[in-house]
């Protein structure tokens, strides 16, 4: 933002804390606005003629800050979780690692949730999909599936998100071509 002896512009339109004043030259406005002891802000550089606003800088500056700190402690930052199991887990400790993502996900956090290959157990991905899909199942009253598993070099993964939370299905996402086509 220009400010004061920055604004170099022939004509502007003045506005202050009641509306505009009208279409002035920007001497007159930092005239007007040293009277008045504040400043002479260009709010619009883009109009036809640039909006300038009589208003205290310091003061201006002081609550946008405010403002945004504001609006940075009210967001909640969403983290990706993990929870990793195995071909042979026995049903205990899948239960175990259902509770777990039930805490991550009543926390707000998606869940990452992976099923990894060891040795020869890469020859029977089917095993790893059936825990995955078990898991799954255990979850389904308060997660939901965000795409389908997938296999991606030696685990098998899926994104669990609360239920209700809008979702993309990627699978069913089409690219289209520059030309048009799909």
């Amino acid at each position: 933002m220009q400010v004061n002896e920055e604004i170099r512009d022939e004509k502007i339109l003045l506005v202050d804390e009641n509306g505009p004043i009208g279409v002035r030259s920007a001497k007159e406005g930092m005239q007007i606005a040293f009277q008045r002891k504040l400043d002479l802000v260009k709010i619009s550089p883009n109009a036809s003629p640039p909006v300038c606003k009589i208003m205290d800088y310091g003061k201006f500056c002081f609550e946008r800050k405010k403002k945004e700190k504001e609006a940075k402690r009210k967001q909640h930052v969403v983290e990706l979780k993990e929870v990793k199991l195995s071909v042979r887990i026995d049903v205990g400790d899948l239960n175990t690692k259902c509770k777990r993502t039930k805490e991550f996900i009543s926390a707000g956090n998606k869940v990452k949730v992976s099923v990894k290959f060891k040795g020869r157990e890469l020859q029977h991905t089917d095993l790893g999909f059936d825990v995955l899909n078990n898991f799954c199942n255990l979850c389904k009253e308060f997660a939901e599936q965000d795409g389908s598993p997938a296999l991606e070099g030696r685990q098998v993964s899926v994104m669990l998100v609360k239920k209700g939370s809008k979702l993309v299905d990627r699978s069913k996402l089409s690219v289209k071509n520059k030309k048009g086509g799909s």
